[in-house]
C-alpha cells in the first residue's frame, strides 16, 4: 500500500459521508494543501473530499523545503497508479479534478474509467498533443536544461516561478504565492511530456475514447506560459472525439497559478458547477 495513515482517514471519511466524493489531483511543485480552500467549498456544496498526495510527499511545506530530493524520481504513471489506489477504496464513483500535471493525471484516470465526472484545469499535455509553444519551452527550462533533474528534486527560482506561474501577477501577489505555496517538484514527468510523442509506450498516453470516460471539462488560463492556450486546445479537439460530454472554457488574463491566486474561487465555481451539472453530489 502506497496511501498515507491521513490519506486511509479521508477515504474513509469520504465513505462514511454517503456523499459523491471529490478526488484533488495536484501538480508539480505544490503540496495537496494548496486545494485547501477549494474542498471547503465543494464540501459546503454538499460533496466530500479527498486530496492525496503524490507518493512519498512531505506532510508540510516547511518538510518539503528541508528535503527537495523527497520530490526526486517519480514518474506519472507511479503517481497514477497511487491516486487509483485511493479511488479504488471509494464507496461511490468520485469526480475527479486536477491541475497542471494533476490535470493529466485526472485523464488518464478518466480514460480508465475511475471518474464520474473530471475537470483538467492547464492540464500538461498527453500523448499526441503535438504544439509546444516557445513559453512552454522556456517553462520547463529549469528542468530539461538540467539532466541532474532526473535525480533530484528541482526548486524554481521566483524569477522561474514568476515566469512560469505567476506571469499575470503583480509581483507582490507572486512573491506571497511563491512563499506560501512552491516547493520542489520531480523533473521527470517533464522530461516524459517532451518524449512522450517519440515513445509509443508513453506513460503520458491517455484513453480518449473510452466510452465509460463520463464527462469531461478542460479548463485553461489564457495568460499561462506554462501550458498555454494552444496545447489546451488541442487536448480538448483528441477528448472531444469521445462519446461523452466534453467542454471548454478559456479563462481571460490568468496564469498557471490560477487554482492559487485571489482569482482561484472563479475556477473553482467553475469547475464545482460542472460537476453539479454532470455528477451530483449523492452517491446514488
Amino acid at each position: 500500500m502506497t496511501l498515507t495513515p491521513l490519506e486511509v482517514t479521508e477515504i474513509e471519511r469520504a465513505n462514511a459521508s454517503g456523499l459523491r466524493p471529490v478526488v484533488f489531483v495536484h501538480g508539480l511543485w505544490l503540496l495537496s494543501s494548496s486545494w485547501d480552500r477549494w474542498r471547503a467549498m465543494f464540501e459546503e456544496a454538499g460533496f466530500t473530499t479527498v486530496a492525496p498526495g503524490w507518493p512519498d510527499d512531505p506532510a508540510s511545506i516547511e518538510e518539503a523545503r528541508g528535503n527537495p530530493d523527497a520530490f526526486a524520481r517519480k514518474m506519472v504513471q507511479e503517481v497514477t497508479d497511487h491516486y487509483i489506489e485511493a479511488i479504488e477504496r471509494l464507496q461511490a464513483r468520485p469526480a475527479v479534478v486536477g491541475h497542471s500535471f494533476g490535470g493529466l493525471i485526472a485523464q488518464k484516470l478518466a480514460g480508465e474509467g475511475h471518474s464520474a465526472a473530471t475537470v483538467a484545469i492547464d492540464p500538461a499535455p498527453f500523448q499526441g498533443v503535438l504544439s509546444v509553444p516557445l513559453s512552454s519551452l522556456k517553462s520547463s527550462a529549469p528542468v530539461v536544461a538540467h539532466p541532474s533533474s532526473l535525480r533530484h528534486g528541482v526548486t524554481l527560482s521566483f524569477e522561474e516561478f514568476q515566469y512560469g506561474w505567476a506571469n499575470a501577477l503583480d509581483e507582490d501577489e507572486a512573491r506571497e504565492l511563491y512563499e506560501e505555496f512552491h516547493v520542489a517538484a520531480s523533473g521527470n514527468p517533464i522530461f516524459q511530456v517532451v518524449t512522450a510523442n517519440l515513445n509509443p509506450f508513453a506513460e503520458t498516453r491517455v484513453d480518449t475514447r473510452n466510452p465509460d470516460r463520463g464527462p469531461l471539462l478542460i479548463i485553461g488560463g489564457e495568460a499561462d506560459h506554462t501550458v498555454p492556450v494552444k496545447p489546451t486546445e488541442q487536448a480538448f479537439q483528441l477528448q472531444q472525439k469521445n462519446e461523452g460530454l466534453t467542454e471548454l472554457v478559456v479563462l481571460p488574463n490568468r496564469g498557471h497559478s490560477l487554482t492559487i491566486d485571489h482569482g482561484w474561487s472563479e475556477v473553482a465555481r467553475t469547475a464545482l458547477d460542472f460537476i453539479v451539472r454532470t455528477a451530483p453530489a449523492p452517491a446514488t
